[in-house]
């Protein structure tokens, strides 16, 4: 009776379910698909993707960017990922979004194995509802009433619950790969089958038979008959490990198959260097064998049988084996629905095993490396500060012959990858060095009253007075690409201002940036700041830089308008400040100097199109159409083989119009230029506002009533008259140099020179003043008075 009672309800419970896994699972895209496309083939009346993959077995991957060549995944889940808080059922959602990732990677051709817990937890549900069903029945037929009473439940012993709730779960697994028309078989193994030759040789043919059917395997304990434990005979080299638990199990399985990677999911984030939570953790990014030592254990998850001493064994064992490991969590509902197909991706999730220690430090290092030497540079004199300044625009010209030759080393190599504005963008020369090195001494000249500059004094009371000090931001992370150029420029910025850095920049300047980087620590050394300025040339993506939010206090992107658009979408927690594109537009009022129009486009579209601040979109008074002036715009971009591309109104007036752009919004970056024709100058502000990016924007006119009118009403960080947009920059604005152009409205707008890059803190100096004393009875009153503030070091 009980029996059918179950089976009637577990019945109702997958007509429950199968709606459910359906919407959840069939509706989310299939993230990370596109990008892996390679061959596209049908299995079943589904297409899935494949994903040609070879890897000889037998050494672990030595970095996490080699984890996207994993071919044979093994994914372990701990007990506090598949089980509810209640520990009674199953966390269904995030079961769900696990199987749809273990789908993806299957279905790009990787084999896919899981080593899942959750037995325990379906069984104790199913149990502790057929203890309660048959007391409520026992105790109606006793009483003769139908009501329920208080009912005390039996402590349900483990090995019960696996034996009642191990179908259940795995009819629950097959019913969500069902979904992506993936077939799943269950394995349940002990330690026994493990040390038996001929069991583990059947076990091991069993298991390569269903990957070799593209079948996943979910292997799990059978804790309903598993034995003990044998004492001492854990880790006895490579082809010993006691299965005493899933972690155990998967490390085995995992040498045993020969596998690439082994993810071990569970409710922490990875390895810390302390139990979690505890004051001063810090998530261990990358785990070498020997490094337990510098390791406290805490206690075990709530449930499960083994804590993180005890999946931090396994997983040393298993990369002695020849697996790579990474421990991460599961279980956080912001990143468990991609947590495994961003680890196989080689993003920087959880903690990574590695047999190669890199001959550098790593980036969490060199941000606290960074930290502190920013904080020791910001204690510094100003004028000790300059000399750093001073010095290093001198090496800059001293060592022309070194640099130039690292940066022809990149040219070359650079050659057929790389466009010709890119190529340009990475060249240095002779004179570039020079006007550097005259930009970066401005820098040390304007840097002495930066850091400590006292914005505002205030006599709060008698003896109780109050500062306003500029202070360094703290850690900048500037990622550029191409030009190395930018390298000298941001170090100086930083330096007058006190604020640690840690510079990315792209691959095809690596060699001129490494002198560059060079000749800036050997500055910094002439006072012992070396540290302060740090370049990142281990294989950190520039996303994984995003993530540290504890070591960086400010992201400064200088590329394209895609790289700073991927820095904002994947900053986490981190300012951002930038632009992500510089649509700038020129208007040619009616009252245009014919004299000064050409020149100024000419400048502004075509002196470097690949610049942020270049010419994009050139409007023009509708009653210049048709006029020598305009003859003579049209007949220069043609000389220039500037491409035009027409705007809707200005193609309606032409007879044979250039192509019709397909978006107002559209940052060229090359000789190419939309034209659109507008009635007013406020029709041309409303068209800035309307299709601009706040950049620069320019008004042509001889009318100062006109121009003034634009200048005031334009919503940019840069607003010009009668000049070109070229001028939107720190060295020509007289900065020395800017780390950026910003276009946001909080902090800092336009080229962001030494006063961007600075907060301010606030000092009181009082005499045992407190607060009690200014209340309504208290024997003191708020004066608020203004005091002088010192001038500032002009010279």
């Amino acid at each position: 009776m009980l029996s059918q009672v179950y089976r009637s309800g577990f019945q109702s419970f997958n007509q429950r379910l199968l709606p459910w896994v359906q919407s959840t699972a069939v509706s989310r895209s299939h993230r990370g698909q596109r990008s892996a496309i390679r061959h596209v083939r049908s299995w079943s009346n589904i297409p899935f993707i494949t994903v040609p993959l070879s890897r000889t077995h037998g050494k672990s991957f030595a970095h996490r960017s080699e984890l996207k060549h994993a071919k044979r995944i093994v994914v372990k889940l701990g007990s506090a990922v598949v089980t509810r808080g209640d520990e009674c059922g199953l966390a269904l959602g995030r079961l769900a979004s696990i199987v749809e990732q273990v789908s993806v990677l299957q279905n790009q051709g990787r084999e896919m194995m899981l080593v899942t817990s959750g037995a325990v937890a379906f069984g104790k549900q199913r149990l502790r509802h057929e203890i309660l069903l048959s007391q409520s029945v026992r105790q109606a037929l006793h009483s003769g009433q139908n009501q329920l009473k208080d009912m005390a439940i039996p402590v349900l012993e483990a090995r019960a619950c696996a034996a009642a709730g191990q179908s259940g779960l795995m009819a629950l697994y097959e019913a969500m790969f069902t979904q992506y028309s993936i077939c799943a078989a269950q394995i349940l193994v002990t330690n026994l089958d493990f040390h038996d030759e001929q069991k583990r040789r059947n076990l091991n043919g069993t298991l390569h038979e269903l990957l070799r059917m593209n079948i996943v395997p979910i292997v799990n304990t059978n804790d309903a008959v598993v034995p003990p434990a044998e004492p001492n005979s854990d880790l006895q080299g490579v082809n010993v490990i006691s299965v005493k638990d899933n972690d155990s199990l998967a490390a085995r399985l995992a040498v045993e198959m020969k596998t690439d990677l082994l993810i071990v999911l569970s409710d922490v984030e990875g390895l810390f260097d302390s139990p979690p939570g505890s004051d001063d953790a810090k998530l261990i990014d990358i785990f070498y064998p020997g490094d337990q030592q510098s390791v406290t254990f805490g206690t075990k998850s709530r449930v499960g049988m083994g804590g993180m001493e005890a999946k931090v064994k396994a997983a040393l064992w298993a990369l002695q084996g020849g697996t790579s490991v990474v421990i991460a969590n599961g279980t956080h509902p912001k990143v468990s629905g991609h947590v495994i197909t961003d680890i196989v991706e080689g993003k920087k999730v959880g903690t990574f095993f590695s047999e190669v220690k890199p001959a550098g430090p790593t980036v969490e290092q060199q941000g606290e490396m960074a930290r502190s030497g920013g904080r020791m540079l910001a204690t510094l004199e100003p004028e000790q500060r300059a000399e750093i300044i001073y010095h290093l625009a001198d090496l800059l010209t001293d060592q022309q012959e070194e640099i130039l030759l690292a940066n022809k080393k990149d040219l070359e190599e650079a050659q057929g990858r790389l466009v010709g504005p890119l190529l340009k963008r990475l060249s240095l020369s002779t004179s570039k060095l020079n006007s550097l090195a005259i930009g970066l001494r401005q820098i040390a000249a304007s840097s002495q009253d930066s850091v400590g500059r006292v914005l505002r004094r205030t006599r709060i009371a008698k003896n109780l007075e109050l500062e306003q000090v500029t202070v360094p931001i703290g850690v900048l992370l500037v990622i550029f690409e191409s030009r190395p150029d930018c390298l000298p420029q941001v170090a100086a910025l930083a330096i007058a201002t006190g604020n640690g850095l840690l510079l990315k920049g792209g691959k095809e300047a690596a060699h001129s940036n490494r002198i560059l980087h060079l000749l800036t620590q050997e500055a910094l050394s002439i006072h012992g700041v070396k540290e302060a300025v740090q370049l990142v040339n281990t294989r950190e993506e520039v996303e994984d830089l995003c993530r540290l939010d504890k070591m960086i206090d400010l992201i400064i992107p200088r590329g394209s308008s895609q790289l700073v658009r991927d820095i904002q979408k994947a900053a986490k927690g981190i300012p951002v400040m930038g632009h992500s594109e510089g649509i700038c537009h020129m208007y040619v009022d009616s009252e245009a100097s014919v004299d000064k129009v050409t020149r100024l486009v000419r400048d502004s579209k075509c002196e470097y199109p690949a610049a942020c601040n270049a010419l994009e979109t050139l409007l023009i008074h509708r009653n210049l159409l048709r006029t020598p002036l305009f003859d003579q715009i049209i007949d220069m971009l043609r000389v220039e083989q500037v491409k035009i591309h027409a705007g809707p109104k200005f193609a309606s007036y032409l007879t044979f119009s250039p192509s019709e752009v397909k978006s107002l919004r559209t940052e060229y970056g090359d000789l190419e230029l939309c034209i659109e024709v507008v009635d007013s100058v406020q029709e041309a502000i409303d068209h800035i506002h309307k299709y601009g990016s706040s950049h620069t924007d320019v008004i042509v006119t001889e009318n100062e009533k006109t121009a003034e009118f634009f200048l005031q009403h334009v919503d940019s960080a840069c607003v010009f008259w009668n000049t070109s947009t070229r001028f939107s920059d720190g060295y020509r604005f007289g900065l020395g140099a800017e780390v950026g152009i910003s276009t946001s409205r909080i902090h800092a707008r336009g080229p962001v020179g030494l006063e961007g890059l600075l907060t301010t803190k606030w000092l009181l100096r009082g005499q045992d003043h407190v607060v009690s004393d200014f209340s309504e009875h208290g024997s003191l009153k708020y004066l608020h008075e203004n005091l002088p503030v010192p001038q500032r070091n002009t010279n």
